[in-house]
């Protein structure tokens, strides 16, 4: 392993670069404009804590009954919504901003074209949180702003995509038409919530955690997690086959499908039978490979650089999540009705996405701060809490007479976890970089 040095103490930097006082290390506003992930990790980071913290109220609710809240709109929906768009595109805009220019060879955009897509973003995933207790127009209104800073985002997206002249953009535009889907997605969600058909609206909801979510987290995967383990431990080749790609590629495509062939429930009989028990051959197959390509990634020799670990622990998930799924569908034949589907949903959101995100905003933050590209004992900390609070969660799904008992630990876990984290970080993106440099 290459040994990580710390960052030496970088000498007195001047404001603006060209002599002078020296940097302002307050907080200010203004320094999340200097870089675009800085902006879009700390409104991230807001959508993040406030979603984490709804969600708690609600168990909280659900257990005593002490605040009495009111629905205008299903909470799991709610939940589920705010969960894949609230906080998740907006932390792709902070990466896709910065390494997606790099990929493509042009200019990254400049961080005030930014401010109105993810502040319409924010905005309407924070009015939704509120909507969900006032009136379904009222939610509605919500996805539609949401909705326009989304589909704003993706504009400024492609135009970095069709601006390029790089010959390998098979990352970048898959990446691109993942988030055509999400906007789709959201539209249909919309539309669903006002004509009142909540079980469609979860449906599309469903459908962009796969096609916007799932897909650009395997893209980024595919691409960055051997080159980072190739850096850090040059005896391991960066190997990236294009088959593996295109499985987990294949794999949100037969999720997304399931979707709405089990919209109205599993078809009866032997038609229902066959389609649940080859879901589940192939989640259990494609889980399988996902897991042994997860081994040789590195998976073993990861686990003496903890930054890097936490990434490739991360995409274990993905595979374990996988056969979790495909057993359960496996058992659904058997007993003749769906078993731990919620366990499998939390462990790819919880445990994989959940996962990557810490380790690459975390790997991304210290990076572009001037900071040692490290895991600290905070990190590391928080993100083997992170572990057990998905396994709390998986085990409330797999055991219905503890659920709730289960279930609001494993959501008290998750949001003191993501509010010390979200702290650390938010303090850095309002701060000049510790190294003096610009950026």
């Amino acid at each position: 392993m290459i040994p990580i040095r710390p960052v030496p103490p970088a000498p007195p930097a001047r404001a603006g670069g060209t002599g002078g006082a020296p940097v302002d290390t307050r907080w200010h506003w203004r320094h999340l404009l200097l870089a675009p992930h800085r902006l879009g990790f700390f409104l991230a980071l807001v959508g993040l804590v406030a979603a984490g913290a709804w969600w708690a109220l609600v168990q909280l609710d659900r257990l005593s009954g002490l605040l009495g809240l009111h629905y205008a709109v299903p909470a799991v929906l709610v939940h589920s919504a705010v969960m894949t768009f609230g906080f998740i595109p907006l932390f792709f805009s902070g990466f896709l901003f910065t390494a997606g220019p790099k990929w493509l060879g042009v200019q990254p955009p400049e961080p005030r074209q930014l401010l109105q897509p993810l502040l319409l973003q924010t905005a309407g995933w924070l009015l939704w949180l509120v909507a969900a207790h006032v009136h379904p127009w009222m939610a509605v209104a919500a996805l539609l702003v949401a909705a326009l800073g989304l589909a704003h985002m993706a504009a400024i997206y492609w135009v970095l995509v069709r601006r390029s002249t790089v010959d390998d953009q098979l990352h970048a535009r898959t990446i691109g038409v993942a988030l055509l889907v999400g906007c789709a997605s959201l539209a249909a969600l919309a539309l669903a919530v006002v004509l009142g058909a909540y079980a469609v609206a979860l449906a599309c909801v469903h459908t962009a955690l796969w096609g916007l979510v799932v897909v650009v987290y395997v893209s980024v995967a595919h691409r960055m997690i051997p080159f980072f383990t190739s850096s850090a431990m040059p005896f391991i080749n960066a190997w990236r086959p294009f088959w593996a790609l295109g499985l987990m590629l294949t794999v949100a495509a037969v999720e997304v499908l399931a979707v709405w062939v089990e919209l109205g429930g599993v078809p009866g009989g032997a038609v229902g039978a066959a389609w649940t028990l080859g879901r589940g051959i192939f989640e259990l197959a494609a889980g399988g490979v996902l897991l042994w390509l997860s081994v040789v990634w590195g998976l073993m020799q990861s686990l003496k650089n903890r930054l890097l670990a936490m990434l490739h622990v991360g995409f274990l998930w993905l595979g374990l999540a996988l056969v979790l799924g495909g057993v359960a569908q496996c058992l659904g034949v058997l007993q003749g009705t769906p078993v731990l589907r919620l366990g499998a949903l939390h462990a790819l959101s919880m445990g994989c996405l959940a996962s990557l995100m810490l380790a690459m905003v975390t790997r991304v933050s210290c990076g572009h701060s001037g900071r040692a590209l490290v895991a600290d004992g905070l990190v590391w900390g928080l993100f083997w809490m992170l572990q057990l609070a998905t396994v709390l969660r998986i085990a409330a799904a797999a055991h219905a007479a503890l659920a709730q008992w289960l279930l609001l630990p494993a959501v008290l876990l998750w949001v003191g976890i993501m509010l010390i984290w979200g702290t650390r970080l938010g303090s850095w993106y309002g701060r000049l970089r510790a190294d003096g440099r610009p950026g």
